[in-house]
């Protein structure tokens, strides 16, 4: 794998050890590697791991095979990729209801990793889930296309660089917005399902707007703060509002769960270009 980078304005110098390590999160075996092989360039010469890179520099980063091991992964259709955004090192695909976000056994073939993999395979690549939905969940999900760029956008996740906005109908009348802030564990007796959990949960925050609301259902904004699983559907349910659709955590019977990922926003790391997507035509 061959890379070009341009170091964005707003960057500052750096060494190329930083570099690679801090900012790039490059594994010391590969920072090794490509110490040895003189395969970082900067303004096409190879350099010293002291020197330092400026904005404006243009970096060439070549990586073997070798350096970040493929793992076996059945390909699936990629008819069914349906792409709302791609470029060199990410790719954000809209996924239908019903269907999970990855494998769980090693022979799977219907998953959206299997089909987005089929997809990406002419081209020689291979996806990496960032983030996942619930299979019930549709919308807006984001894939590296290579494990350069993933732990990258695992500490974009992290460090709530990466804004999640979801559609959801529930039932009943929500009357003002409102942030939910209630810890989430796993539930004991069910192991499908998650419960609020104050003493041994995990933080969760969600953050409601209400778009319209009668005395029987409600349409609402939901901005994660955290991701934890189930979050937005346990919080609304511990509310009394759980999401129609929603079998699990009491929801009134519909054809799917009514809950959609509308919207996705981020930064690409190495451009800085500002990521907007809209997975239409959502619920409402």
């Amino acid at each position: 794998m061959k890379f070009n980078f341009t170091i964005p304005t707003d960057q500052a110098p750096l060494t190329v050890k930083n570099l690679l390590e801090t900012q790039w999160l490059v594994p010391r075996k590969v920072r090794h590697f490509i110490r040895t092989r003189k395969s970082f360039l900067v303004n096409g010469k190879a350099v010293h791991f002291q020197t330092l890179v400026t904005p404006g520099d243009h970096i060439t980063l070549t990586l073997e095979d070798s350096d970040y091991p493929q793992r076996v992964l059945q390909l699936g259709d990629p008819q069914r990729v349906h792409v709302l955004y791609e470029d060199e090192h990410l790719l954000i695909v809209n996924k239908p209801a019903g269907i999970k976000t990855h494998p769980n056994q090693p022979k799977e073939t219907d998953t959206l990793l299997n089909h987005v993999a089929a997809y990406l395979a002419p081209k020689q690549l291979q996806p990496h889930v960032v983030h996942r939905l619930d299979k019930e969940t549709s919308g807006a999900i984001l894939f590296a296309k290579n494990q350069f760029v993933l732990p990258i956008l695992g500490r974009m996740l992290e460090e709530k660089e990466i804004y999640r906005r979801y559609q959801a109908l529930v039932s009943g009348k929500i009357t003002h917005d409102l942030v939910i802030d209630k810890k989430i564990g796993r539930d004991r007796h069910d192991r499908r399902k998650r419960r609020i959990d104050e003493k041994g949960g995990r933080s969760a925050v969600t953050h409601v707007r209400v778009v319209t609301a009668t005395p029987t259902k409600s349409q609402l904004i939901c901005q994660l703060e955290t991701g934890r699983t189930h979050q937005i559907r346990v919080h609304l349910a511990s509310m009394g509002h759980p999401i129609i659709g929603d079998p699990l955590y009491g929801g009134k019977p519909a054809s799917r769960l009514m809950l959609h990922a509308f919207e996705l926003h981020l930064v690409q790391p190495f451009t800085r270009k500002k990521i907007s997507v809209t997975a239409a035509p959502g619920l409402f």
